[in-house]
């Protein structure tokens, strides 16, 4: 179990995401994502497995939820700067990313 403080630690923040870019280097299907966090954070990169999941024309302009507080992660020639969440989807070819029910949300809010 963990305790509030445990999960306050972790810092989950809203981005749009601006770019997207296949990536056939990647071990298992993926795209390269820039996401734009706002003023405060910028904009960062992450790698998706969301192949299968998503179209890059869903993708482009998507509000998405992503831990912004873990080191880089290498995946072979690309630094993923953030973690970018999503649930596995029931075909089990890609991740449905988790974005807000409403794009009413600031760029870089932050999850309570």
């Amino acid at each position: 179990m963990i305790i509030y403080e445990d999960f306050d630690k972790v810092d989950v923040r809203v981005g749009k995401v601006v770019e997207i870019e296949d990536f056939p280097e990647a071990r298992k299907p993926a795209f390269k994502l820039k996401i734009d966090f706002g003023a405060e954070i910028g904009i960062k990169v992450s790698s998706v497995q969301a192949v299968g999941a998503h179209t890059k024309e869903e993708l482009f302009g998507m509000f998405v939820c992503c831990v912004v507080n873990f080191p880089p992660k290498r995946i072979g020639n690309f630094s993923s700067e953030v973690l970018t969440l999503g649930f596995k989807n029931n075909a089990g070819d890609g991740w449905v990313l988790i974005t807000p029910a409403k794009q009413s949300v600031n760029l870089g809010g932050k999850l309570q």
